[in-house]
């Protein structure tokens, strides 16, 4: 069906509405259209990572006398992180159940001038309070971010392609983890920036970076499934047939006709109750799936990785201004594997790969763990076994986030992400921090063994979980994976096998 065939979303005197469009989006072949989603909301993932990282490297030079903050190592690698964390949760949570309410579109705008915001005043910290303030609401700002990006992206793109250019958009991360550890590395030189200036530099390219995102994210539209839902039928209908006829022109040739359309209740809003007894009571097993990925990939990253620089020095007298070098060595690591493991999510299928992935990551932490505790690792090895490890680790990761926002009704999409992130990052995400900071920093390798191996059981335990409860959602309609909420029953159904409720397996 072309873009300018018969209109695919009809009203009816009842506030419902028939449409193709969710079959209209899913049968697109890959498009410009579809670069500028990804550019304009996968870019974010960069910044966050250039963030991230700067902090981690930046907190030795924090702490030295001069620096223009009285700050340990510990309080940013510790305190800031766990105040950066506890942000992103409430972030994603605020953030979350206005995306549901309000659109992607108007969300994925706000959450990036607040996260801009924040960068900005935390270059111009005077006084620790004032750095940790700066923090967490750099933190809110990204995690409203995790929530609107997320669900936009698995809305608008194919089911051919979703699990792939999900996994590489969430693996993107590393991309600005690679910058901010070699702007570090300038940023940090004394003979170039004053030492109170070059870490504050650092925070003010993010927020220019930032800027040009915001421009481009300008037009990215709004998640026609979205619109169907929430009365705006008339604005999806015209958004995909303007893109369908877009693609038509791009590729030369028409496109086929969809398989299959839904009949929607339209409804404004969605309440925290039904939400609630929709996650927990009607998909008891995925609500377990998503928390056990979350958890594991949370404690795992946001307990090691903001430590990395502060293991480097620690343990193998590394100087300050040059731990940027080696944590751009397993950022590396990280990118590669969603960008080259991708692809076997929509092929291989969803359960095998995420289960190995959190498996074989876990597995090789715990050799990782072991090799360190018998002081036989240098910086330079630590780091390759640690750009393995993360290999895996980091598709996996990647995949929590997919897994989440594809296996629950799109009414409860973002609510859905932010929940997951917000729980399974406050288990890891802020309590590892805290934890591993006093390990790290009492200089005794047993005490950082231990926080390998708490990190290492819990990727291996998600795997585990993974293996048995993951859904078959590879190449499979959103509406396909979790039927929605507001279907009218008893009207035109969705093609396929399950548009099916409850938490039965899906079908092999």
């Amino acid at each position: 069906m072309s873009g300018e065939s018969t209109p695919s979303t009809v009203p009816a005197s009842t506030g419902t509405v028939t449409t193709a469009v969710p079959a209209r989006l899913d049968r697109l072949p890959w498009s410009r259209w579809h670069w500028m989603i990804v550019i304009g909301l996968g870019t974010v993932w960069i910044l966050d990572g250039l963030e991230v990282t700067i902090v981690g490297n930046i907190a030795g030079r924090l702490a030295e006398e001069g620096s223009g903050l009285d700050i340990t190592a510990a309080q940013v690698t510790g305190t800031a992180a766990a105040l950066y964390v506890a942000g992103a949760c409430s972030g994603a949570l605020f953030f979350g159940w206005l995306t549901d309410r309000y659109g992607r579109k108007r969300l994925f705008m706000v959450t990036l001038v607040v996260y801009l915001a924040a960068t900005a005043l935390t270059a111009l910290s005077f006084e620790s309070w004032w750095f940790f303030l700066c923090r967490f609401f750099t933190g809110f700002g990204i995690g409203g971010e995790y929530a609107a990006i997320n669900s936009a992206i698995d809305e608008l793109i194919p089911s051919t392609y979703r699990g792939r250019v999900d996994l590489i958009i969430n693996g993107s991360y590393w991309l600005g983890a690679i910058g901010g550890a070699l702007l570090s590395i300038v940023m940090l030189d004394t003979d170039i920036f004053a030492i109170d200036m070059g870490w504050r530099l650092s925070f003010a390219l993010g927020v220019v970076l930032g800027l040009v995102i915001l421009l481009v994210r300008r037009n990215v539209p709004e998640s026609p499934r979205w619109q169907f839902i929430h009365g705006r039928g008339d604005d999806a209908e015209k958004l995909v047939s303007s893109v369908e006829r877009d693609i038509e022109r791009e590729h030369g040739r028409p496109l086929p006709p969809p398989h299959s359309e839904i009949t929607i209740q339209q409804r404004r809003s969605i309440g925290f109750g039904l939400i609630a007894k929709t996650v927990f009571a009607r998909y008891p097993r995925r609500a377990v799936l998503g928390l056990s990925l979350f958890v594991g990939q949370a404690f795992l990253y946001n307990a090691i990785t903001f430590g990395f620089g502060t293991i480097l020095i620690t343990f193998y007298d590394v100087p300050t201004g040059s731990t940027g070098y080696y944590f751009a060595v397993i950022a590396a690591g990280n990118f590669l594997g969603p960008l080259l493991l991708g692809k076997l999510f929509d092929t291989a299928g969803r359960r095998i790969m995420i289960s190995s992935t959190y498996i074989l990551s876990g597995l090789l932490l715990f050799g990782t763990a072991w090799l360190f505790d018998r002081d036989v690792l240098t910086a330079t090895t630590l780091t390759a076994c640690w750009c393995v490890v993360l290999f895996f680790a980091s598709a996996g990761a990647s995949s929590a986030y997919l897994t989440v926002s594809e296996i629950f009704p799109m009414e409860t999409r973002a609510m859905a992400i932010a929940f997951f992130y917000a729980i399974g990052t406050a288990a890891g995400g802020i309590s590892g921090p805290l934890i591993f900071a006093s390990l790290t920093e009492s200089g005794v390798p047993s005490e950082t063994v231990l926080a390998f191996q708490i990190g290492a059981g819990l990727m291996c335990a998600a795997g585990l979980v993974a293996a048995f409860l993951a859904v078959k959602a590879e190449r499979r309609s959103l509406e396909d994976i979790a039927e929605p909420l507001s279907v009218a029953h008893g009207t035109t159904p969705t093609s396929g096998p399950s548009a099916q409720g409850g938490d039965s397996p899906a079908p092999r």
